[in-house]
């Protein structure tokens, strides 16, 4: 009964502090405000497809998964304390913490392996599920150890289980590090006290600390921005190249902002190969006319660099051949718009008419400068271009993806036959085989070819690096420009050295 009387007591007490902290009442001492672009859902599951800014946070603190990152972007611990890797790289087993349902299950390998194989099912919407083709079974070997047996070796498959969306959902609860409260608009995130603790009531006290807490709340960009200028946020995360112009308009301080140097694909799709559209001398034609560095500037933004290559040109840690530039970046803009002139002039010069292009981008500031540039570009040539909504029917559309891990393959894998890509056998087939291949040689050939013949075929229009940027108060010492995008919450103020 004494005991009983207690919990309620510090539950009070602490519900109480949580309530004095979320009016910062506390200063420095309350919990650190973070502003998140995008909606924000306690019901969030990465079964379901993309995941917002905000909820990608939320779950990265509330169910991660089997890996995680830190603040640097560096493999951290997860839902799993330890793992190896066999000799043969073909096996990660993973041995599981000590850890919890927010409901107080306990976390059992066998359930965790269910969830990554629901994860990874044919009918699922999971925004990763085809970049894991090397994956044979998912299975617990005991209570607390996982293995994922592979059919060739990954190297760069922690990196991939350590994204956001491989966090760990069961029912719609999480095990951890942190555990949500709705308080308003806002999730309170506190940590998760240690289940091993000496002195269970003491590691409560120490992770209910407002200081150790994380006040989420998900928000447009402009109210964001807004919540940052007048000292109700401390950090605002899940910035893009759609977003950048609010921050522009913020008059925030350049120093306040963080621009991740990522890899991936920003550029547009064709959605289909008719018309106009049919040969890939028409659409490399389109690909030519495009002024990068005008567009990009256009921005103003050093860190955003142009991009022609298929494949990401950043990270060489990948293995693979160095990303394969088209012969036309030798040529300066009049050559290349020369060159464009007399494809379009042909295929008119046969009497074939050529109908306005829909590009379907953001709805947004920096969608429609985006779209501005692109059109003026394809009008030197004489085409029309129609800006549209991102689901509605187009010709093209923007894909703006950063590279989940180091594999060469990401980027081509991505470009082809997939329900948003155009299709080419012959590269698809070469891809198929670099990625059942366990000779890195004979595998690094491989997608030296399959790239050569998909930059021939002209499914996608590189345009610039994707750009992902975030702004950070002094007190977040711990949100670090880093390769992979990744802020995870629990690594905001960087612990002392």
């Amino acid at each position: 009964m004494i005991a009983r009387r207690r919990g309620r007591l510090t539950a009070a007490a602490t519900l109480f502090a949580l309530t004095l902290t979320s009016c910062g009442l506390f200063g420095d001492r309350g919990p650190v405000k973070i502003a998140a672009i995008g909606p924000l859902s306690a019901a969030a599951n990465p079964v379901n497809g993309e995941l917002s800014a905000g909820n990608a946070a939320l779950l990265d603190a509330t169910s991660q998964g089997l890996v995680s990152y830190d603040g640097e972007g560096q493999i951290d611990t997860g839902l799993a304390d330890r793992w190896t890797v066999t000799g043969d790289g073909r096996s990660y087993i993973f041995r599981l913490r000590e850890a919890k349902w927010a409901d107080g299950r306990k976390v059992a390998a066998e359930e965790v392996a269910a969830i990554l194989r629901s994860y990874l099912a044919a009918r699922s919407r999971h925004m990763l599920k085809d970049d894991f083709p090397e994956i044979e079974t998912i299975r617990a070997m005991t209570d607390t150890v996982i293995e994922i047996r592979l059919k060739v070796p990954q190297p760069a498959m922690l990196e991939l289980l350590a994204q956001p969306s491989m966090a760990i959902v069961s029912k719609g609860k999480g095990w951890g590090p942190m555990r949500p409260h709705r308080i308003g608009r806002a999730v309170l995130l506190s940590p998760v006290p240690d289940p091993l603790a000496e002195d269970p009531e003491e590691a409560e006290a120490a992770a209910n600390d407002p200081a150790a807490s994380i006040e989420l709340v998900g928000t447009s960009p402009e109210g964001a921005l807004a919540r940052f200028k007048n000292g109700y946020a401390d950090g605002v995360v899940g910035g893009r190249f759609s977003t950048l112009p609010y921050f522009v308009a913020s008059n925030i301080g350049r120093s306040r902002l963080v621009v991740d140097p990522v890899p991936g694909l920003f550029g547009l799709t064709f959605l289909h190969a008719d018309g106009f559209l049919t040969t890939d001398v028409n659409r490399e034609a389109l690909s030519r006319a495009i002024r990068r560095d005008r567009l990009v500037e256009a921005f103003g933004l050093a860190e955003w660099q142009p991009q022609v290559t298929l494949r990401p040109a950043l990270y060489a840690r990948d293995g693979g051949p160095a990303p394969l530039v088209p012969g036309w970046n030798d040529y300066d803009d009049a050559s290349r718009l020369i060159q464009a002139k007399r494809v379009v002039d042909a295929w008119r010069g046969a009497g074939r008419e050529i109908a306005p292009l829909r590009i379907a981008l953001p709805d947004s500031p920096g969608g429609r400068i985006l779209f501005a540039y692109i059109a003026a570009d394809f009008a030197r040539l004489g085409i029309e271009s129609r800006r549209v909504g991102l689901d509605a029917a187009a010709d093209l559309k923007l894909i703006d993806e950063v590279m989940p891990n180091d594999d060469a393959l990401w980027g081509l894998r991505r470009l082809s036959c997939r329900r948003d890509t155009l299709c080419n056998r012959e590269a698809q087939d070469l891809i198929d085989q670099a990625t059942a291949n366990i000779d890195f040689g004979q595998r690094a050939q491989q997608v030296g070819e399959a790239e050569a013949v998909l930059a021939r075929y002209t499914p996608f229009i590189p345009l610039a690096t994707p750009l992902r940027w975030s702004v950070a108060s002094q007190r977040l010492t711990g949100l670090r420009a880093n390769g992979r995008a990744q802020h995870p919450l629990n690594h905001l103020i960087a612990k002392p050295n």
